[in-house]
């Protein structure tokens, strides 16, 4: 089922107008891409808000403009650091039957065995490249660990089988790792910090 995200086209770009519309709950937007000229448009937050929540970050959505309708994704968004609201967002009109690219959301699932012994876990890829029809791309990419050992890591070639979608990293880019417990050398880099003078530091300070 696609959601369907009501919008308005906008016909001004003042700043007063666009600072009006937020504060009345208000989102200014623009969508391009097939078939349509760069438009801007205005949607509710709220509306916005609950359909993300439903189709996740790369879903599609039925955008109406004023009656006029596009299959849309998400393609980038502005927030304001301070009230963490969205105050802008951009949306790409897609062909539904041909490829595109999305950054889709890295997420490690299952504890290593190398963390029981001690290692420390370093997720290197937070989020990868894929290239895949719209409705295919996958809200996450979920990579399982938990045969991981201390001084292991698990690549992209070991997990691009998984998905039927095309990953665009190289096969030796790593995703994981699991680094070696440094316990060992902060003992040794303590007990150095704490050994006694030597006898020419005890002359030296007596002679003082």
């Amino acid at each position: 089922m696609v959601n369907v995200l009501k919008a308005k086209e906008r016909t001004s770009e003042r700043r007063s107008q666009i600072r009006e519309l937020r504060e009345q709950g208000g989102i200014p937007a623009i969508v391009y891409g097939y078939k349509t000229d760069n438009t801007p448009i205005s949607i509710s937050n709220a509306e916005f808000i609950k359909t993300m929540r439903e189709v996740g970050r790369n879903g599609v959505i039925n955008l109406d403009v004023d009656g006029k309708k596009f299959n849309v994704v998400l393609h980038e968004y502005q927030e304001d650091p301070i009230k963490k609201e969205v105050i802008h967002a951009d949306f790409l009109a897609v062909d539904m039957s041909q490829e595109i690219e999305a950054n889709v959301r890295v997420e490690l699932s299952e504890d290593a065995e190398g963390l029981k012994d001690g290692g420390v876990l370093q997720q290197i890829l937070h989020e990868v490249v894929v290239t895949a029809k719209p409705d295919e791309i996958p809200e996450v990419i979920s990579v399982d660990i938990s045969g991981l050992g201390v001084g292991d890591s698990i690549s992209i070639g070991e997990i691009r089988g998984n998905y039927s979608v095309t990953i665009n990293h190289e096969d030796d880019e790593a995703v994981a790792t699991i680094l070696t417990p440094r316990v060992e050398e902060d003992t040794e880099e303590g007990a150095e910090s704490g050994e006694a003078p030597s006898a020419e530091t005890k002359d030296s300070e007596e002679g003082e």
